[in-house]
């Protein structure tokens, strides 16, 4: 059950569409909402501002880190206060907390009190060296959280169906618990979506999904619940099938089977995360 989200924001283009879609989905799952910012604190505190200034042939005066400091923090307050407005303005509990830290690690901590994250695939801070191949906070918090993350794109459009990647695997066997339990709530249509060009194969998984979806005895088996067996590259069959327009938001395990080929080649679900244009479930 979702009723806490966590929306790290920044006051980019891109976090406010987040908090739409935070919006969007706490108004169907009756859940609130916690508005986090997280002032770097590289910005404001030695080498990178000495060396800035340093390089321009001025060296920091006193009270610069501590201007430098209120700055950031009025910005900080602005945009959460947007956050809060916003959130009352749609009837949807919210509350907000502004901390100094690293950014990954901040957000990784705050999540622990939350049921879900969700967040801009790319905003104003976009660290190549934290993010790997989405090159932003996003990847290493969805690595690291141990909870959903829900990864927006640039634009809203309201979700009227979804799809669930699934391979078997452990987190997919998770997302797949979610994907069934949010479709219930919502009467959100599931695609479940299996790539394996051996029918065998497809044949297990397909047991797998229906086994699911009878089990719980207190809620009935999701009726309008469709598999789909694709062949092929798995990000390039999941993104065409993104991009054919059939669902609103995309549910995935954030690891498949073959974690060693996603350590060094990059995973199927970095690829999709960068090129959808719907939002991404992950689920650890």
């Amino acid at each position: 059950m979702i009723n806490k989200i966590l929306i790290p924001t920044d006051g980019s283009a891109n976090s406010l569409t987040a908090l739409d879609y935070g919006i969007y989905i706490a108004r169907k799952l009756e859940a609130s909402l916690t508005g986090l910012y997280v002032i770097d604190v590289n910005l404001i505190q030695g080498p990178l501002l000495t060396d800035i200034s340093g390089s321009v042939g001025m060296p920091p005066y006193e009270g610069f880190f501590d201007a430098i400091e209120k700055s950031l923090d009025e910005k900080a307050e602005f945009i959460l206060q947007e956050f809060q407005e916003r959130c009352r303005k749609r009837g949807i509990q919210s509350e907000v907390k502004k901390t100094i830290g690293k950014i990954s690690p901040v957000i990784i901590e705050e999540a622990q009190s939350a049921d879900m994250i969700l967040m801009a695939k790319k905003g104003e801070h976009f660290h190549l060296k934290e993010g790997g191949l989405l090159g932003s906070v996003a990847e290493s918090v969805t690595r690291n959280s141990g909870k959903p993350v829900l990864i927006t794109p640039e634009n809203f459009a309201e979700i009227e169906s979804m799809a669930l990647a699934y391979d078997g695997s452990e987190s997919a066997c998770k997302a797949l618990r979610l994907s069934l339990e949010l479709s219930r709530q919502n009467a959100w249509p599931l695609s479940v979506i299996i790539i394996t060009p051996d029918s065998d194969k497809a044949a297990a998984l397909i047991a797998q999904v229906e086994e699911t979806n009878q089990k719980d005895p207190d809620e009935p088996p999701i009726a309008d619940c469709e598999t789909i067996i694709l062949s092929g590259k798995e990000s390039d069959e999941i993104i065409k099938f993104i991009r054919e327009g059939s669902v609103e938001l995309i549910v995935m395990g954030a690891y498949g089977h073959n974690r060693l080929r996603e350590l060094l080649l990059g995973s199927t679900t970095s690829q999709v995360v960068r090129k959808s244009p719907i939002p991404v479930l992950l689920i650890r």
